[in-house]
């Protein structure tokens, strides 16, 4: 049994058995969907999908609070450093790392930008990805980042036939419900967490459009509020 929290925007955690906690793409100051009292009080890894301010806004005061193992692509794990940052691990995209408490991740493609606002300075951050989690109990996920939905998608089902999917469907900045809907198919998996929605009022798309559109159960969280898989 896997804990899911939503965390607003693309920013979850993920609770294992054993304890550990994972958080991906942590956004907290200046999220407007972060819930409101959360506290977070553990973190042993952070997964980074790319370096936009809304995915890796709260990796530093989180990294110096807990000290956990940051998994990243190259750049981002270097720019990272570069601030005084440690524990950061590079990959890319095909590979494979493991993470503490038995968690497994491998770095996917997403299309999708990628550059760090670096005190208002616009640095690369390497291509942006998402990740395949392979969690200890033999279950697999897929968590797309931002994306558009690419074809490619067939692959991941091949290779790693994930269960459950955390799909962004906020229509602008990434794929729409349809687009979701499409990558549902291509993925095959049974269900689907939708993210990247909401926050402002351009991410138009909403889970129950995306409900419409495909065969796989949609799974719409609330903030801050634990879902069990």
């Amino acid at each position: 049994m896997v804990t899911i929290t939503w965390l607003g925007h693309t920013s979850f955690s993920f609770q294992l058995e054993a304890g550990e906690v994972i958080l991906i793409d942590p956004w907290i100051d200046g999220n407007p969907k972060f819930p409101a009292g959360y506290s977070i009080d553990r973190v042993d890894t952070i997964l980074i999908t790319h370096g936009h301010f809304d995915h890796v806004g709260g990796v530093r005061k989180l990294a110096e609070r807990f000290s956990p193992q940051i998994f990243a692509n190259y750049e981002i794990c270097g720019w990272l450093q570069s601030k005084g940052v440690s524990n950061c691990n590079g990959m890319n995209k095909g590979g494979r790392a493991a993470t503490p408490g038995g968690l497994a991740v491998t770095m996917t493609h997403a299309l999708h930008s990628s550059g760090i606002d670096d005190d208002g300075r616009m640095v690369y951050g390497g291509e942006a990805a998402g990740y395949i989690l392979h969690f200890p109990d033999g279950r697999n996920a897929y968590f797309a980042g931002d994306t558009d939905v690419f074809a490619e998608m067939t692959y991941l089902a091949e290779l790693h036939a994930p269960a459950l999917a955390f799909l962004p469907i906020g229509d602008l900045f990434t794929m729409s419900p349809r687009g979701a809907a499409v990558a549902c198919r291509l993925l095959g998996c049974k269900e689907v967490i939708p993210m990247h929605y909401g926050t402002f009022p351009p991410l138009t798309g909403r889970p129950a459009e995306l409900a419409g559109l495909t065969a796989a159960t949609v799974t719409e969280l609330t903030p801050g509020v634990a879902h069990r898989w």
